[in-house]
């Protein structure tokens, strides 16, 4: 029997589908470049109120129209947050843009999540807007990946993100993304990469001097099917205290694990 999440997935889906973007990314990107206007139109710019404007802080996946996927540990719930969707060059206001203010109740961490053990996993969480997000052009919906879909060692995948462009230096203004080769569980754990920080319930992702850094997190790891359709395989976790270190890939959840958790919240909720 297919879960509430998928029924409602194949519901929204109808019109636009998933994980199709009709601007297509650029391939083959080795390091971070800017990404093509739009080409992750389901990712999501998590911010935060301070002062009298909003700040991006994480990244994240429009995956039903009233619900958006991110990490567990971006959130903070003493914090006013936004969700901004149909985004790209965030110091221009481009007129593709929505925006959703959240409440804290609409917040919904994963319960097993342990800020002190960002390597036991857990770090994902889901986010209601107060509407439904208006689905078009630039704002689409990311697919979600099938229970026993697995990725596989070489495979190449993307993460797009906002963030920092380097070591403590500033976020980035337009969308940028990057080629992350799937590093096998296998090698992940050997000593000299991340060792025993990684569990079987994670993705290293990166690693060959290229990785997601500060501020991408709660972002995607973008996945292509062989029919040419992108999954949502990963949520960024972790990355090495010095972004782009050899052999220190970014650490992803696997979402694939999640589905009964957020079968679960939305069908509550």
């Amino acid at each position: 029997m297919l879960s509430l999440l998928v029924t409602v997935l194949l519901a929204a889906g109808a019109t636009h589908g998933c994980g199709v973007p009709t601007y297509r990314p650029l391939s083959r990107v080795v390091n971070g470049i800017d990404a093509a206007p739009h080409s992750w139109p389901w990712m999501a710019s998590l911010q935060y109120l301070y002062r009298d404007g909003y700040v991006h802080t994480c990244g994240g996946s429009l995956i039903t129209p009233q619900w958006v996927l991110t990490a567990a540990h971006c959130i903070h719930y003493e914090i006013t947050y936004r969700i901004v969707l149909g985004e790209h060059d965030r110091s221009v206001e481009e007129g593709t843009e929505q925006y959703f203010p959240i409440n804290d109740k609409d917040i919904f961490g994963h319960p097993n999540w342990n800020d002190h053990c960002p390597q036991c996993g857990y770090d994902i969480a889901l986010i209601k807007l107060p509407r439904a997000a208006e689905l078009n052009d630039v704002v689409q919906l990311g697919c979600l990946p099938a229970r026993e879909r697995l990725v596989y060692g070489g495979q190449e995948c993307y993460g797009p993100g906002w963030g920092r462009l380097y070591n403590h230096g500033p976020q980035s203004l337009i969308l940028q993304q990057a080629m992350l080769p799937i590093v096998d569980h296998t090698q992940c754990t050997e000593p000299d990469w991340w060792g025993n920080l990684v569990n079987e319930s994670l993705i290293c992702a990166g690693g060959y001097g290229q990785s997601s850094c500060s501020s991408d997190s709660g972002g995607p790891l973008n996945c292509q099917d062989a029919s040419g359709r992108w999954y949502i395989d990963g949520i960024v976790s972790f990355v090495p205290v010095q972004c782009n270190t050899l052999k220190k890939p970014t650490i992803f959840t696997r979402v694939s694990l999640f589905h009964d958790w957020m079968d679960e919240i939305i069908t509550n909720n």
